[in-house]
């Protein structure tokens, strides 16, 4: 009696399954909204539910990044100084008075010429370069696990990353660190450098 009738199996076989990407259609009326398939699996977690890193998890970060800048700082310092002649100066001083009082000399100037510019340059290098690579953060900020984004989750580029660097030095003329200190307080946990350049600092657990 059922002879020529399509059987369940063979309807569903006949019905195309939908391309790659392509949001499925449903009817009208069956209360099912046809949610697009595309992006589906691609949100990156921060942008669900963001976690902010407190201050404390940043502060580590900074004595790691401290620790690792002292390590490479020092072996230029010290070739500075040889390559100078610092150590031979130090060596000509008057003894029994005040070494420097006809004031300082050239080679002493020179050094702490390039010492201030080391660290100047070094330290803008560090932070820029790193926080604006795939990295989205300086070394120590890799081992704690935070990363630098904007205010939309999405990496920094170089210059905003490059103006945060330049922003801790408003941030430090705040007495006492508060202005470190407010990224345990303030709602997205920004310190000031954040707030001027409209960046975040995430866990990156949530990525």
């Amino acid at each position: 009696m059922k002879c020529g009738q399509p059987t369940y199996a063979a309807s569903s076989a006949m019905t195309p399954a939908p391309a790659a990407g392509v949001g499925v259609v449903m009817p009208a009326g069956s209360g099912t909204s046809a949610a697009p398939l595309a992006n589906a699996g691609h949100v990156p977690a921060y942008e669900i539910r963001p976690v902010y890193a407190g201050f404390w998890l940043r502060f580590v970060a900074y004595v790691l990044d401290a620790v690792i800048l002292g390590a490479f700082a020092l072996p230029i310092f010290f070739g500075l100084a040889m390559m100078m002649g610092v150590g031979a100066a130090m060596s000509n001083l008057p003894r029994g008075r005040d070494p420097f009082e006809s004031g300082l000399p050239p080679v002493f100037a020179l050094f702490l010429g390039a010492f201030v510019l080391v660290v100047f340059v070094g330290g803008w290098m560090y932070h820029a370069l790193l926080e604006s690579s795939e990295w989205q953060g300086t070394a120590g900020k890799r081992i704690v696990g935070i990363v630098v984004t904007d205010m939309d989750g999405a990496r920094v580029s170089f210059w905003r990353a490059t103006g945060r660097y330049f922003a801790k030095f408003i941030t430090g003329m705040i007495p006492l660190g508060i202005g470190y200190i407010i990224a345990g307080f303030t709602e997205k946990r920004q310190a000031i450098h954040d707030m001027i350049v409209g960046s975040l600092v995430l866990r990156k657990s949530q990525f």
